[in-house]
């Protein structure tokens, strides 16, 4: 795809809804640990079981209101990465395969943004290997849903600890493949800028994932209109294996425009996401920031076509 012109961006829902239609339940560590190891295993398949069903209906509510991107919690099976989680989860395959079938059918991608844990590029070599763990774990999930070995399923981090760079393209290198084959890298407010993990993600060949506003803040910028925006969401389109594959990250500010806090809704868009062709929409009001988009900014595009 040379051409982006012709390009519909596809707008994402991050986990949750604004409303109670898609939520999740959690389990803290220290509940769990207050517990029998037998209740354990009762209170995790418990919650597993009503996680998946409640997965089931994210996807429902993505497809009802033709949405083709969904972000899945990083917390749905709490504690699945270890020994009684696991075994629980495995009871739990063909339930998943069914979800993920289901999914792949309804032409909704299915992405995931492992949590702040995830550190690929510590000095302390447990926190990279408990990161490898949680990673795995994620693989896992995806696996058992039937999703695909590749970024089309992603698997988004950011670069973690700053001028380690080395240290994380030599770690990301000696993933297993079912971690490395999903991962993609995302540019951050103060560690990593996006031209620093444009060339980790070059010499990994892991994609990258362009965030604007983590871009503007991290180079104090005062527009998404700067013309560096548009110049690295093009460079990162090269790092994916298919052009139309690129997934983006837009958000604004909550106080003003560098505020790292997201907003409640997306008043601002870079005029070059009309070329991004997949587009996580990371706003506190969730699928309404994604109708306002649609109301307004891609009505906007579509007026200038016609």
């Amino acid at each position: 795809m040379n051409s982006t012109n012709n390009i519909v961006p596809q707008l994402g829902l991050v986990c949750i809804t604004a409303s109670d239609k898609v939520r999740y339940r959690a389990l803290t560590r220290k509940r769990l640990l207050q517990l029998a190891p037998e209740e354990q295993v009762r209170v995790l398949r418990e919650l597993y079981t009503d996680n998946s069903i409640r997965l089931n209906a994210a996807i429902a509510f993505c497809n009802f209101h033709n949405i083709r991107l969904y972000r899945v919690t990083s917390a749905l099976f709490p504690f699945a990465d270890e020994p009684v989680g696991e075994a629980v989860l495995s009871e739990f395959t063909d339930k998943l395969q069914k979800t993920g079938a289901t999914a792949t059918e309804l032409g909704i991608r299915i992405v995931i943004h492992p949590d702040q844990f995830v550190v690929l590029s510590s000095d302390k070599p447990e926190v990279i290997e408990n990161s490898i763990k949680i990673l795995s774990t994620h693989a896992r999930i995806l696996d058992m849903l039937g999703l695909a070995r590749s970024p089309w399923t992603v698997m988004e981090i950011h670069g973690g600890k700053s001028d380690r760079a080395e240290r994380l393209i030599n770690v990301i290198r000696n993933l297993p493949e079912g971690i490395r084959s999903r991962l993609a890298l995302e540019n951050d407010e103060y560690a990593y800028s996006a031209s620093e993990i444009l060339e980790i993600c070059r010499a990994t060949g892991v994609p990258m994932v362009f965030d604007a506003h983590h871009h503007v803040i991290h180079e104090k910028l005062d527009s998404y209109d700067h013309p560096s925006v548009a110049e690295m969401l093009a460079a990162a389109r090269t790092t994916w294996p298919f052009p139309e594959w690129q997934l983006v990250h837009i958000s604004n500010g909550c106080e003003s425009f560098n505020d790292p806090h997201h907003s409640d809704l997306i008043a601002v868009m870079p005029s070059s996401y009309y070329n991004a062709p997949w587009i996580e929409v990371e706003a506190k009001l969730k699928e309404q920031a994604i109708e306002k988009l649609r109301a307004e900014w891609l009505s906007e595009k579509q007026l200038s076509k016609a």
